[in-house]
């Protein structure tokens, strides 16, 4: 077997400038301190409702010896919620979402879903592979977005839980057949979820198929540290990459890798996501703010530390650290009022937040991208590495 992307490696994975990642996470102040032991790691299943031709839904729930909890349901693969602590030790939910599974089922966002086969979009749905030219389902306007009219966030997968010491998770795999939103291919598809004991959410993804065929998985979770209380535009956020992909107005990437520097773009130091999105730019203008594909700067392959984003009232942290070479920062500009909720709460315009590692946007038709073909007999690999903390 060979691998394509970037290969998961199990330790000495540089993060930028040339600092470990586990060297990074370890050594900050702001990592577990005033998490108390709350309890023993743990998992479960139970029943979370029912698809419309009957099939069942399971949530699985994770908790670590901190009291971290996550809750992911095997409909798309769906992060219902993530409790984390604050400060004072009060545990909030940090994601958006619904209560029940008939929420998920309606008009949602992707909410904390996993997407596929191709996260992002893709120019007018066509690409090419060794000359032959194949048509996806188009349904964000001319272009594919997330894996068609039914991604893997519309599909039931199937769940097993384990446990490896204090850490917990569940393992969630689907097949998706030759043909399927016009993708070449078997495919046969893995995403596991790891809770750890040391504040981490590890994302892991696997792929193989027995046609060439693209691959780009991402999970699209929104978070609001604030637990959803307010808006994201406080939330201050730091990117380690000095280009990001400029997009159209069909926000489909022009092909250049532009410098950050100097544009609203630049969040090379923390700067509140508010700062900068209002100014007079045309690709803010694109956008309606940000939703753009931001370049990693990474000294080699394996996990390197993309993001970190930080709520000044709760103190609350996350750190993203990943294999892939991109991470798009989407600050929830569509998010209109027309959705509620979360008990009973309101999704306004920016009421979360989005870092969703991947490839970049529409890479099968940009040759100076990285590429996103996967071949018989090769196996995707991915990973990305959420680490949650506290700052005094």
């Amino acid at each position: 077997m060979t691998s394509v992307f970037f290969s998961v490696l199990s330790g000495g994975a540089f993060g930028t400038r040339g600092m470990t990642v586990a060297a990074r996470t370890s050594n900050r102040a702001d990592v577990a301190p005033g998490f108390s032991r709350a309890t023993d790691a743990a998992t479960t299943r139970a029943p979370f409702g029912k698809m419309p031709d009957g099939t069942s839904v399971e949530v699985f729930t994770l908790t670590n010896s901190h009291g971290i909890e996550i809750r992911a349901i095997t409909y798309g693969g769906i992060i219902v919620s993530l409790k984390t602590p604050d400060r004072t030790n009060h545990l909030d939910d940090i994601v958006l979402g619904f209560d029940s599974l008939d929420g998920y089922l309606g008009p949602s966002p992707y909410l904390g879903a996993i997407v596929g086969r191709y996260g992002n979009r893709i120019a007018k749905g066509r690409f090419t592979i060794d000359g032959r030219a194949f048509e996806l389902a188009t349904n964000n306007g001319p272009n594919h977005l997330h894996g068609g009219v039914k991604g893997f966030d519309k599909v039931v997968w199937s769940g097993e839980s384990f446990r490896n010491g204090e850490d917990v998770g569940v393992r969630l795999s689907y097949t998706s057949p030759d043909g399927d939103q016009g993708y070449p291919g078997t495919l046969a598809a893995r995403v596991t979820y790891t809770l750890t004991s040391h504040d981490e959410l590890s994302v892991e993804y696997e792929a193989s198929t027995d046609k060439p065929t693209i691959v780009n998985l991402t999970q699209h979770t929104y978070f609001n540290l604030t637990g959803g209380r307010r808006d994201i535009l406080d939330h201050e956020l730091t990117l380690d990459a000095d280009r990001y992909t400029p997009v159209d107005a069909t926000l489909i990437p022009t092909g250049e890798l532009a410098p950050v520097a100097g544009a609203p773009f630049d969040f090379r130091k923390p700067t509140a996501i508010g700062a900068r999105i209002g100014q007079r730019n045309p690709q803010l203008e694109n956008g309606k703010g940000y939703d753009h594909n931001w370049v990693i700067n990474r000294t080699g392959d394996g996990l390197a530390h993309a993001a970190r984003l930080f709520e000044p009232s709760s103190g609350r942290t996350v750190d993203v650290a990943t294999t892939e070479p991109g991470v798009q920062f989407y600050s929830g500009n569509f998010l209109d009022g027309s959705i509620t909720g979360k008990g009973g709460r309101v999704y306004a315009r920016r009421w979360g937040l989005c870092l969703e590692t991947q490839h970049f946007p529409d890479s099968p038709n940009h040759q100076n991208f990285p590429s996103t073909i996967l071949r018989a007999g090769q196996k995707y690999r991915s990973k990305t590495i959420f680490t949650f903390g506290v700052a005094p």
